[in-house]
């Protein structure tokens, strides 16, 4: 079989920003569709045996239900096309006027994108260490990482225990037929999802979570407020003249720059008051450079085209465009390398805990693995 921690937790990051980027920045339907093929590889490889594998249908329903908003409302909301399929009376607000078979394209496109993002972040987080996730959060952004780990797998966690919970209430004879039925699942959800929270912060105040960074003296508290606030305001200005001064260019990126370095400067000071250990550094291996190098392939292709050929990376249906969808193979090509992680895992038969930082191919775990 496939396991996902046979990459190391910055080549699934490089995956989900080559996946992100893609995903947000195209609106072309056979870009979006090579995406999603893509990723359903990946995960269906990698991500279906993970305990984060079953929220994967969840993201996907929910994608599907925006797709299905999507399309009616811009259909409703946007009345141009030379195709006109029906026609609402021209005295209601807002969706009065003709509806058009390009008004429908379009919002299916939309809702395509939303798809593609929720479908790329679901895979991501199927097959993801979050223990690894976590210990590769800088470390001035340790708590900052901590509560993005627990947001991340919030919704995995209550899907599974809304699962448990309506399996357990079918056994004994309950029937969901309508939304007054649904107390028997809401209430079980919520006394569980509290105590899990309860759990958590017992856990954190029994290992001392924070306890490990040095306390600021008076001076040195009063020194890094000021210098966080002077590198603020200097990129603040920097943005300002950038985005509304046209003859302030150079200043305002000299200014940004000076001011985001500033910044990075102060935040790292802060990360050396926070003393971390590790048991065993996660290794980088041969096929995490193939996917690296996969992911910065897709990247680049994509920044290239949208350089060089801009129209071929978006679609509109609207006239004087063409309903068929513009595309270019070179940047079809590089999509599909999103499959490499599922091209160049191992398959192995080894056991993994959740959390550990190493994986042996082909061998029973030893004794004392944890």
């Amino acid at each position: 079989m496939f396991h996902a921690n046979i990459f190391h937790t910055g080549t699934w990051l490089l995956w989900l920003l080559a996946g992100a980027v893609p995903a947000f920045v195209l609106r072309n339907p056979l870009y979006l569709a090579l995406v999603l093929g893509a990723v359903w590889i990946v995960y269906s490889s990698l991500g279906r045996a993970t305990p984060m594998g079953s929220s994967w249908g969840s993201f996907v329903k929910m994608g599907l239900v925006l797709l299905a908003i999507a399309i009616p409302f811009n259909a409703l909301s946007v009345h141009s096309g030379q195709v006109v399929l029906a026609r609402l009376p021209g005295g209601w607000p807002i969706i009065g006027g003709p509806i058009t078979l390009e008004a429908i394209i379009a919002g299916a496109v939309n809702g395509l994108a939303l798809l593609t993002i929720l479908v790329v972040f679901a895979a991501f987080n199927a097959v993801v260490d979050h223990y690894q996730l976590l210990r590769a959060t800088p470390a001035f952004l340790f708590q900052a990482g901590v509560v993005v780990s627990i947001a991340i797998t919030f919704v995995p966690q209550m899907v599974l225990s809304a699962k448990e919970i309506r399996q357990a209430q079918r056994i004994r004879g309950h029937r969901f037929r309508g939304v007054r039925d649904l107390l028997p699942l809401v209430i079980p959800l919520l006394a569980n999802g509290l105590e899990r929270a309860i759990q958590l912060a017992e856990t954190m105040e029994a290992r001392g979570f924070g306890s490990s960074v040095e306390p600021l003296s008076h001076r040195q508290g009063i020194l890094s407020q000021l210098g966080t606030l002077a590198a603020l305001a200097v990129l603040l200005v920097g943005l300002s003249l950038v985005a509304f001064f046209s003859e302030g260019d150079a200043w305002g990126w000299a200014l940004t720059v000076l001011g985001s370095a500033g910044l990075l400067i102060i935040l790292a000071a802060q990360g050396r008051r926070s003393h971390r250990s590790r048991y065993r550094r996660p290794q980088w291996h041969a096929r995490d450079t193939a996917v690296a190098f996969a992911c910065a392939t897709v990247l680049a292709a994509v920044t290239a085209a949208r350089l060089a050929a801009p129209e071929t990376l978006y679609y509109s249906p609207y006239p004087p465009g063409s309903l068929l969808p513009p595309f270019n193979a070179w940047v079809g090509g590089a999509l599909l390398l999103l499959t490499m992680p599922a091209l160049v895992a191992p398959r192995t038969t080894g056991i993994q805990a959740p959390g550990a930082d190493y994986f042996t191919p082909n061998a029973p775990p030893m004794a004392g693995d944890q």
